[in-house]
């Protein structure tokens, strides 16, 4: 177990990006409905937001509700919609002791009424908040947003308001829902499963892949710091050599 004094503080993640996987499964194991593992799993989300902001992360990303999670029994999808008004008004308090400011990507306009109407409350409510930025991605798939993305460079061209030959990286990202974010430096999954799911692919390029077993409801501050410790001691070359880091 990785303590808070062994992370080297110089050397934080500027963006860790979290697929909380395993509620089902934790739910599963103890003989629980689903739900429950749901409902346990926002004490994870609590933890590891406290434990970001406690040694200083600027960014975390937590891929909550995914565009293929629509397809789930309904009875779990309005399960979920409603644990997320609940957690949001809950949390408020969490966001603003600690000086966190919400935000959201995904598509949001496809989330039930009083579920968007909540996340954007809370959303104005921290958006003066400094420390730290906390996304939810909501109704997120990262297909769809680089669909979006090239739809809405597309239209620009078409406009004559861009050439095609000004299109770079840094023209996508200005498109993306994350434009406002840095590229993801660490992403952590949970459960032992080992792919990416659809999420942030053109923002991990160079990432740091952290897979762990532990069920999300399970994680904890302490496993957090234990992948940050992992991500501190590995090599980021970046396409170079480390003669040439060196």
């Amino acid at each position: 177990m990785i303590f808070r004094d062994e992370i080297n503080l110089k050397k934080l993640p500027l963006h860790i990006a979290v697929i909380m996987d395993g509620n089902g499964r934790w739910a599963q194991k103890k003989g629980f409905l689903r739900a429950a593992g749901h409902e346990e799993g926002t004490t994870a989300v609590r933890d590891v937001v406290e434990g970001c902001a406690e040694i200083g992360v600027n960014n975390l990303t937590l891929y909550a509700f995914s565009t293929e999670n629509w397809n789930r029994p309904k009875l779990e999808v309005d399960l979920l919609m409603k644990l997320l008004v609940s957690s949001l008004k809950k949390e408020i308090k969490t966001l603003q002791d600690n000086n966190i400011q919400l935000k959201a990507i995904g598509n949001i306009q496809s989330l039930p009424k009083k579920a968007r109407k909540e996340l954007l409350e809370v959303i104005d409510k921290t958006s003066s908040n400094k420390k730290m930025v906390l996304t939810l991605a909501l109704s997120y798939g990262s297909r769809e947003e680089l669909t979006n993305c090239i739809k809405k460079i597309s239209k620009e061209v078409k406009n004559n308001d861009l050439s095609i030959d000004a299109i770079d990286e840094s023209i996508i990202n200005k498109h993306l829902y994350t434009h406002n974010l840095p590229d993801v430096d660490l992403l952590i999954r949970t459960s032992g499963e080992q792919r990416i799911s659809n999420f942030l692919l053109w923002q991990i390029a160079y990432a740091e892949l952290y897979f762990t077993k532990i069920l999300w409801p399970d994680f904890r501050k302490e496993d957090l710091f234990e992948a940050i410790y992992n991500y501190q001691n590995r090599e980021r070359r970046f396409g170079k050599i480390s003669e040439q880091l060196d």
